[in-house]
């Protein structure tokens, strides 16, 4: 798929994606990544992307660290009761983490695109290119 074509893809309404809380993640081999933790919403308040709970690994002290990070919707689909996204996992474990509890600003937005490889041209980087520095770009939702 192109960049241009992921970019107008349909996604899922807000409603629909709040169902696959709960729901494992495989990466596009098929491995487990974790579970869905909750969503981010763009301003209009249409789901733009997957917080997800990387399955946990035990540190060198024994704890066990879970790490959140996000999933552009647009590169996910959901069916009984699993997402799968088109990324590998190594690229999923290498991603900017975030709080679900916080808001995204457009700066740590546009790190995330860059690293799944969303140019600034398309898709959610285009949409939050041109907001002002430190503006709220995509609230938390569906929790």
């Amino acid at each position: 798929m192109t960049e241009d074509a992921a970019a107008t893809a349909p996604v899922p309404s807000l409603a629909e994606a709040t169902t696959w809380i709960g729901f494992g993640v495989d990466d596009v081999t098929g491995s487990r990544l974790g579970r869905v933790h909750g969503l981010f919403a763009d301003a209009g308040g249409e789901p733009a992307w997957l917080t997800v709970a990387l399955r946990r690994r035990f540190s060198l002290f024994g704890r066990r660290a879970a790490t959140l990070v996000v999933l552009p919707l647009r590169d996910c689909a959901a069916a009984a009761g699993r997402v799968w996204t088109a990324h590998a996992g190594d690229v999923v474990r290498a991603a900017p983490t975030v709080d679900p509890t916080r808001p995204l600003l457009r700066e740590h937005e546009l790190t995330i695109c860059a690293h799944y490889g969303i140019s600034e041209r398309v898709g959610r980087a285009a949409e939050v290119l041109g907001r002002p520095r430190g503006a709220v770009t995509a609230p938390p939702a569906g929790r």
